[in-house]
């Protein structure tokens, strides 16, 4: 099915309704994994046309995502990742973890953005950022998509690695399913409960009463003293 592919039509507004001239956009994956990191990419590419299939990387192939997020890492005018945790999650919510994972990606570009695109409609990030958000953004906008396809294909690798270089974790076949729930890796929990790189506040533990009392209990008032303390690494 063809999609219309993206254009710089929301850069080109903020440009115009607030003077801004960097514009980073910013996407996110493994927010709904149940091990490994959440993984925010910020992608700064100006007004040049994009290299050609560029849209939402769930919408690539495997094999095409990883040539054209290569392809985009040279094409971008820069580019930089964030993450949190798995066990960042469990301590602040996942809100606040992506937060996290998108200051520092944001923190980690050699320019400092005038401005944010963020893909979906619940803005994350707040100040000091000025934010834009865009229903559907890793779709239509060109900074977005970028981001977009470079985050799902460097944490895929991460995750790939994970499996690679833990024989423990071999049985979860994290290359093949990134951390999120396939049934190869229901079943590996089911008999060998969660690893150092799984989500322990997650309900999926409630499913399984061998490994359930291993479940972190995280409160709001928890999240909020650690972020209020300082503890979430941002330096604004």
């Amino acid at each position: 099915m063809p999609y219309e592919p993206p254009t710089h039509t929301v850069q080109r507004s903020l440009r115009a309704t607030t003077g801004a001239k960097i514009v980073a956009g910013v996407d996110e994956v493994g927010r709904g994994a149940w091990a490994g990191p959440v993984t925010v990419c910020a992608a700064v590419t100006g007004l040049r046309r994009p290299p050609a299939g560029l849209t939402d990387s769930k919408l690539i192939t495997p094999r095409r995502r990883a040539a054209l997020a290569a392809e985009l890492e040279r094409w971008v005018s820069c580019h930089a990742l964030g993450h949190a945790s798995p066990e960042e999650i469990d301590d602040l919510g996942m809100t606040a973890a992506l937060r996290l994972a998108a200051s520092r990606a944001l923190e980690g570009l050699p320019v400092r953005p005038d401005a944010v695109i963020l893909d979906g409609k619940h803005d994350y990030l707040g100040a000091p950022w000025r934010v834009r958000t865009v229903i559907k953004g890793d779709r239509s906008c060109v900074a977005v998509a970028a981001a977009s396809v470079i985050a799902k294909v460097r944490r895929d690798e991460l995750m790939a690695a994970l499996g690679r270089g833990t024989a423990a974790v071999g049985p979860y076949a994290f290359a093949e399913n990134a951390g999120y729930p396939s049934p190869v890796h229901r079943a590996a929990l089911h008999d060998l409960g969660p690893t150092p790189f799984h989500r322990l506040s997650w309900a999926y533990l409630e499913q399984m009463p061998r490994w359930r009392h291993l479940r972190k209990v995280r409160t709001p008032a928890q999240a909020a003293a650690l972020e209020s303390g300082g503890q979430l690494g941002f330096d604004f």
